[in-house]
């Protein structure tokens, strides 16, 4: 838990970053709200100043010009008033509406400069809800809610001023509720800011696991588990009303106490006023009174609307202090480091000494040494959990080693620049994603502007064209989300036209076969072999039969090369590697 001096202390940091990165940037806009607001609220105290002259002045002298000129007085500051009023919104409101964007912009960027191990722990739900909706808050820092509650503070201030004039002992009786009100809403806020942060968490943690269950809908209704994924629901979505709950109750407190004290304040002033106009009414007319009871509206107007606006700036830097937290995370790409840039690639990789571990003291690949030069094919064999993916994700830059080196042309992969170095990569994973939308636009994905003869290139390479010409609307046939609508044959091979179409110079091919039938898989080694020729290529596969051209195999086994070399050696050796392949022949 942490002290109330670090919470004071995380609270006045946040403070002076929204307003260094929100509102000063926007001071010239915010001003000129500010300015707007102040002659609508000043058009706004014409009606009660003018009440008194009205009824003190007007109607017992019977003085219909008088009236008539005060009238279109009043219409004239009313119409002010309506017409700034609608200038605040319109300026305000839609910087407030273009800052969300941006920030949402600048978030989403963020979230896909962070390294793969942060996505491996943290749920797509719940970082949509970060770009989406913990922005959002940042309305009431730059839209009308910030400019309303100096606007509020200022209408206040020029109420009490009229209303000293008017009667400086019962406008002391009303500041006693109000000040009492203040130290009550203070209070009440710094309760109600923990409660909206947990509340992002919440939502996004209930975001992300709907996220989920759409997403693998199939695999719910295949194994009957909607009742499981209910209750899992339901039990989120009672967690969320739990906190809602909370904020609400101390949002009430916040009103009622408004609502008592300042109506016991109107009631008072109801009883002293009736005294003053019976014992002296030299000192206090009809007028006087009418008028200190709308001008006391008009300071208590806003002392409520700043109780709600409090409660919406608290809501506002809870969110952001979540999306502080996410900005504040260190890029995968910090070219701090990765001073280097790769103007070209020839091809050849080289791991010395690699060692790798997802979690402290817990090595998945130890001591790995081995060279990968340009043109050869690099197959990674062994049981499931030995290490093959990891050391094909060290080859990517998907993940940085713990100790050792990988190397790219004799240049330490930690020092490139990443964005360099993957524009020259190619991967085909086991279960390649797709994006919902057309065949057409998922090949084009790594080489948007590529010619058409470039795409068909591609697409005849993969051997896509042996199924979409069988479709009507051929490589323009919608194939829904994840490529729902495809085999698993057909998606495979438009991830590997993909890569073709990117024209690498490094491979990685993560069980690329591995979804295909027969007659699919002969397509795609033909396919291969051609996306492969003089390209360094690295090839993790199950299907031993898939690699016995491979210039070498590396045997894996709890994160080590257990045995390397070609497949005639490696059978001849009657190994590891020979117990693998005979077991697979035998099946």
């Amino acid at each position: 838990m942490k002290d109330k001096s670090t919470e004071k202390k995380e609270k006045k940091a946040s403070l002076r970053n929204a307003f260094r990165e929100f509102i000063w940037p926007r001071k010239k806009i915010l001003f000129v709200g500010l300015a707007m607001i102040l002659i609508s609220r000043a058009a706004g105290f014409v009606l009660p100043l003018q009440t008194k002259i009205l009824l003190d002045e007007i109607v017992p002298e019977g003085d219909y010009a008088k009236l008539k000129v005060l009238l279109i007085f009043v219409i004239s500051a009313l119409a002010i008033q309506a017409l700034f009023s609608f200038l605040l919104t319109r300026l305000l409101s839609v910087e407030a509406q273009r800052l969300i964007a941006q920030l949402r912009v600048k978030v989403q960027k963020k979230v896909l400069s962070l390294p793969i191990s942060y996505f491996d722990n943290t749920k797509s739900g719940a970082l949509v809800s970060r770009i989406m909706t913990d922005v959002e808050g940042v309305r009431n820092l730059v839209g009308t809610g910030l400019v309303q509650l100096i606007g509020g503070t200022l209408t206040a201030i020029g109420s009490i001023f009229f209303l000293v004039e008017i009667n400086g002992k019962m406008t002391l009786f009303v500041l006693v509720p109000v000040i009492i009100f203040g130290l009550i809403a203070l209070k009440a806020f710094g309760y109600i800011r923990p409660i909206f942060r947990n509340r992002g968490k919440i939502n996004a943690e209930v975001t992300g696991r709907l996220t989920e269950s759409l997403n693998g809908i199939r695999v719910i209704k295949g194994f009957n588990a909607e009742e499981q994924e209910n209750k899992i629901f339901n039990e989120g979505a009672f967690r969320l009303f739990d906190n809602v709950k909370k904020s609400l109750t101390s949002t009430a407190v916040i009103t009622s106490s408004s609502t008592f004290l300042l109506g016991l304040a109107s009631t008072a002033i109801m009883g002293i006023g009736a005294y003053y106009m019976i014992e002296t009414p030299q000192n206090m007319t009809a007028g006087d009174f009418v008028t200190f009871t709308v001008l006391l509206g008009f300071m208590v107007a806003p002392i409520v609307q700043m109780s709600n606006i409090g409660s919406q700036l608290t809501e506002a830097f809870a969110g952001l202090d979540r999306t502080e937290e996410l900005l504040d995370m260190d890029p995968e790409n910090d070219l701090t480091v990765r001073t280097n840039k790769l103007e070209n690639v020839i091809g050849n990789v080289k791991f010395d000494n690699v060692s790798f571990s997802y979690e402290e003291d817990k090595e998945v690949v130890h001591n790995i040494s081995f060279d990968a030069p340009l043109g050869s094919v690099t197959a990674l064999v062994g049981t499931s959990g030995s290490g093959k993916s990891t050391i094909a994700g060290l080859a990517s830059s998907f993940m940085q080693p713990d100790s050792g080196r990988v190397l790219i042309d004799g240049q330490d992969l930690s020092k490139i620049d990443l964005n360099s170095y993957r524009q020259f990569l190619g991967v085909v994973l086991q279960d390649d994603f797709l994006f919902e939308g057309t065949i057409r636009e998922n090949i084009l994905f790594p080489r948007p502007n590529a010619s058409e003869e470039q795409l068909l290139a591609a697409v005849q390479a993969a051997y896509v064209n042996e199924f979409t010409d069988g479709f009507e609307l051929g490589l323009d046939t919608v194939i829904g989300e994840r490529g729902v609508k495809l085999s698993g044959g057909q998606r495979q091979r438009i991830a590997i036209a993909r890569a073709v179409l990117a024209d690498p110079k490094i491979i990685i091919l993560d069980e690329a076969t591995s979804n295909l039938d027969n007659e699919s898989e002969a397509f795609i080694q033909k396919s291969l072999a051609k996306l492969m020729k003089g390209r360094t290529t690295f090839v993790i596969a199950h299907r031993l039969s898939t690699i016995r051209k491979a210039d070498q195999i590396l045997v894996i086994e709890k994160g080590q090369i257990a045995e390397q070399g070609k497949h005639d050696e490696l059978i001849a050796k009657e190994g590891r590697y020979f117990d693998l392949y005979t077991y697979q022949s035998r099946i």
